[in-house]
């Protein structure tokens, strides 16, 4: 069976909770926040409760980002501006960011004056770029579960790829209960290389299970 997300990136980038930003361009107040969101629904919460804060805001403009990596979810929302002025430059503060899991939202109260197309496009996405750079970083880590079993005649063995290869485990769990059964929690990149070896160490006598 192959790893499951072989070729995939070990890990990707996103962020924390960040703290509220404010922008002021021609009397209108621009109110940025990013969060951390894994998945719509989240999101959704998050910008329920924004919405409510900032109930008297003339827009909530945002957009969301989630993994995976090579096909990411892209939601944006431009809430009553013009189409493409707010909710794109935000998503875009996110893909110039490279960041996953994500959400920005961006609350306008409206200041008498009209900012046009290419004013509008320019005060949300730096209204999002300084929310993404006030939010702390944060690194999302993709294991895969490889099950062993094997004799007690091989388990030395067995344990000795596992010590050569511990900078890519992040987790062993062991039950001895009923024969050797190891449940390893690797290191995406690193998982297929590590079967491998415990195949060639054991002459494929270990069974291998991908969780």
């Amino acid at each position: 069976m192959p790893v499951p997300l072989a070729g995939q990136p070990d890990s990707t980038p996103s962020l924390g909770n960040g703290r509220e930003v404010e922008l002021k361009v021609k009397g209108s107040r621009f109110l940025a926040q990013a969060f951390s969101a894994e998945d719509e629904d989240t999101a959704r919460r998050q910008l329920d409760a924004i919405r409510r804060q900032y109930h008297d805001a003339t827009h909530h403009c945002w957009a969301l980002r989630l993994q995976p990596a090579d096909r990411p979810l892209e939601l944006a929302e431009d809430d009553g501006e013009p189409s493409g002025t707010a909710g794109l430059p935000i998503l875009q503060a996110l893909q110039r960011a490279k960041l996953y899991d994500a959400l920005v939202v961006v609350t306008r109260y409206f200041g008498g004056t009209k900012l046009g197309r290419g004013g509008l496009v320019r005060a949300y996405g730096e209204a999002a770029r300084q929310a993404v750079e006030a939010a702390p970083r944060r690194t999302i880590w993709h294991d895969v579960t490889l099950g062993v079993d094997c004799s007690f005649d091989e388990l030395g063995a067995v344990e000795a790829v596992l010590a050569r290869h511990h900078a890519d485990i992040r987790r062993i769990e062991r039950d001895y209960s009923s024969g050797v059964h190891l449940e390893l929690h690797l290191r995406r990149g690193a998982a297929l290389p590590v079967a491998e070896e415990l195949r060639e160490i054991t002459a494929g006598r270990a069974r291998l299970n991908w969780g």
